[in-house]
């Protein structure tokens, strides 16, 4: 797995304690974060890729969600990226209509549906279970807009877990605060 998705900018520790993530009991092959390496940690996106989607969502619950990521993943394979290992797969926010990201590498420069944010990225591991999403989402906004200043450009959120592993790891979820850099 590469390691320039979470290049530490401070190079300090994390200022809040994180969370102690139980370890898996199921066979699934969910992702697994250290949290010293995504928890309160500010990360360089000068480098990263991402091929981009919608997803249907009814009063913002996303609908379609597996079926989206396999549909990003036929696009990487068409358009020659390739999907590394625990990619990222980042849902954005909406009522209706949901961007969805998958983190690839070696992308076409110009290749329709790709997408290079740069900038920063803050991100927090955190338990979100049924119900604390919003909370959870809104708390990480407001600790990011504390460390700088103003509102994150965009929020995301890649969940950690499946139906099979949510409830043993507590509905383990990266929330992404993500800043553009100003021109």
């Amino acid at each position: 797995m590469s390691e320039r998705r979470r290049v530490r900018i401070d190079g300090k520790a994390p200022e809040r304690d994180a969370p102690e993530m139980p370890a898996a009991l199921s066979d699934c092959e969910c992702p697994r974060l250290d949290a010293a390496d995504w928890h309160d940690v500010e990360s360089d996106w000068s480098d990263i890729t991402f091929v981009r989607s919608s997803t249907n969502a009814v009063l913002g619950v996303p609908v379609g969600y597996d079926t989206a990521r396999r549909e990003l993943r036929e696009k990487a394979e068409k358009l020659g990226a390739s999907v590394p290992e625990d990619a990222m797969l980042l849902l954005g926010s909406g009522r209706f209509r949901r961007p969805i990201m998958l983190e690839v590498d070696n992308a076409p420069p110009d290749g329709k549906g790709i997408e290079r944010p740069r900038g920063v990225a803050f991100t927090r591991l955190v338990e979100a279970p049924w119900g604390a999403m919003q909370q959870t989402v809104d708390n990480a906004r407001d600790i990011a807009r504390e460390r700088y200043g103003r509102n994150p450009d965009d929020l995301w959120v890649w969940y950690l877990t499946c139906r099979q592993c949510s409830r043993e790891r507590n509905f383990e979820t990266l929330v992404i605060a993500h800043y553009r850099i100003s021109s």
